[in-house]
C-alpha cells in the first residue's frame, strides 16, 4: 500500500500574526517563539495514533497574506481537515477568515462532512481580547464547525486541538457507514483518507 494513503492532509488558515505557526510548531516540535516570521507555505509531519491505528498527521502551515491565492485553491482541495485561526486580541482577524470559509465551501461543496475548527488563538492575552468566546462559538454554530480557545504561548488546548479535529473526522466517517449508503466521492474520499479512520 503506498504510504501516501497513510497520510492525513490539515491545513491551518488565518490571518498574518496571529500564530498559525506557534499552534502548528507548539504541537509538533513543543517550542514556542516570540519572535513574528512570516510564513509563505511549511508543512510538517506528526506520526499520531487514532485508536489503535498509527497515522501519518501532515500540516500545512500557509501564509497569512493574500498574495497566493492560487496556492490557497491548492491547499483546499488537496486538505482533508482545516484550522481557521483568528486571535482573540483581533475581531479583523475573523473576519478575515470568511472569504477563506466560502472558498473551503465553494470547492469542497458540502463541509458538513469535512472537519473545520475554528480557533481563537493568544487565550493568555484576555487583557487585549477583541473577540468573545461567545462571539466564535456563535461563528462556529453559523459555519457548522467546532470552535476552540487556545494558547500557542501557554500550550493550551494545542494538542487537544488536533485530537479533537481526528475526532470529528471519525465522527462523520461512523455515522455515514451506519447509513450504509454512500456516494461515489463518499467512498472516494474514505479510500484517501485511508488508515486514519476506522479500520
Amino acid at each position: 500500500m503506498p504510504e501516501q494513503s497513510n497520510d492525513y492532509r490539515v491545513v491551518v488558515f488565518g490571518a498574518g500574526g496571529v500564530g498559525k505557526s506557534s499552534l502548528v510548531l507548539r504541537f509538533v516540535k513543543g517550542t514556542f517563539k516570540e519572535s513574528y516570521i512570516p510564513t509563505i507555505e511549511d508543512t510538517y509531519r506528526q506520526v499520531i495514533s487514532c485508536d489503535k491505528s498509527i497515522c501519518t498527521l501532515q500540516i500545512t502551515d500557509t501564509t497569512g497574506s493574500h498574495q497566493f491565492p492560487a496556492m490557497q485553491r491548492l491547499s483546499i482541495s488537496k486538505g482533508h481537515a482545516f484550522i481557521l485561526v483568528f486571535s482573540i486580541t483581533s475581531r479583523q482577524s475573523l473576519e478575515e477568515l470568511k472569504p477563506i470559509y466560502e472558498q473551503i465551501c465553494q470547492i469542497k461543496g458540502d463541509v458538513e462532512s469535512i472537519p473545520i475548527m475554528l480557533v481563537g488563538n493568544k487565550s493568555d492575552e484576555n487583557q487585549n481580547r477583541e473577540v468573545e468566546s461567545s462571539d466564535g462559538e456563535a461563528m462556529a454554530k453559523k459555519w457548522k464547525c467546532a470552535f476552540m480557545e487556545t494558547s500557542a504561548k501557554l500550550n493550551h488546548n494545542v494538542k487537544e486541538l488536533f485530537q479533537e479535529l481526528l475526532n470529528l473526522e471519525k465522527r462523520r466517517t461512523v455515522s455515514l457507514q451506519i447509513d450504509g449508503k454512500k456516494s461515489k466521492q463518499q467512498k472516494r474520499k474514505e479510500k484517501l483518507k485511508g488508515k486514519c479512520v476506522l479500520m
